[in-house]
C-alpha cells in the first residue's frame, strides 16, 4: 500500500515495524481471524489471545527493561511469511488509525525515519489521494484495530477531513 512512498527495500532493511520493546508492545498488530489462522497454520507453538470482539493478537511473555519482542511472523531474511497478505496495521504502517477525544486521526509513527523525512504535505497529499479512506474505512468495520491516541505519534489526519485542505 505504501510503495508509492517506500521502496520494499527500505523496510527490509529496516524491519523497525516488527520489533517492539515493552514501551511500544501495544503496537503489535491485530490479527483478524483468517490471519489468525494463517499464522497459526505456519507457527503452530504460537499463542493468541483475543482483542475485542473478532480479533486477536499474539501472546506475549512480559519483557524486562531490555528485551524486544519480534513479531513472531517476521523472518529475518524474507521478511513478513504472510507476504501481501500481513495485518492490516502492518500493511499501512508507519501510519496508525488512533482515537482521540471520540475521534479518529490518521497518525504517524515518528521512529520510521524513511516516512518522516518527507514533508507533511507529501504525506497528506498521498493520505488524501489514496490511502485515508481505505484506512477509515477498515477501522469502522474492524474497530479493534483502533488505538488510543499517544502524543508521540504526530496526527496528519482527523475523519472526515480527508478531503479538505488544512
Amino acid at each position: 500500500m505504501l510503495t508509492k512512498l517506500l521502496s520494499r527495500e527500505t523496510c527490509a532493511d529496516c524491519q523497525l515495524c516488527c520489533v517492539f520493546d515493552r514501551y511500544d508492545i501495544w503496537e503489535t498488530p491485530v490479527l483478524s481471524p483468517e490471519i489468525r489462522e494463517k499464522a497459526a497454520a505456519l507457527l503452530p507453538d504460537a499463542e493468541f489471545i483475543r482483542k475485542g470482539e473478532e480479533s486477536y493478537l499474539f501472546r506475549i511473555r512480559e519483557l524486562d527493561h531490555e528485551d524486544l519482542f519480534a513479531c513472531p511472523l517476521l523472518d529475518q531474511s524474507t521478511g513478513c511469511m504472510l507476504g501481501e497478505e500481513k495485518p492490516f496495521d502492518c500493511q499501512i504502517w508507519p501510519f496508525r488509525i488512533m482515537e482521540l477525544d471520540g475521534r479518529q486521526a490518521i497518525t504517524i509513527a515518528p521512529i520510521c525515519q524513511a516516512m518522516t523525512a518527507l514533508s507533511i504535505g507529501t504525506l497528506l497529499d498521498f493520505l488524501r489521494e489514496s490511502l485515508a479512506e481505505t484506512i477509515f474505512s477498515y477501522a469502522q468495520q474492524h474497530p479493534d484495530v483502533i488505538k488510543p491516541y499517544d502524543t508521540m505519534y504526530p496526527i496528519l489526519l482527523w475523519k472526515n477531513e480527508q478531503n479538505q485542505e488544512n
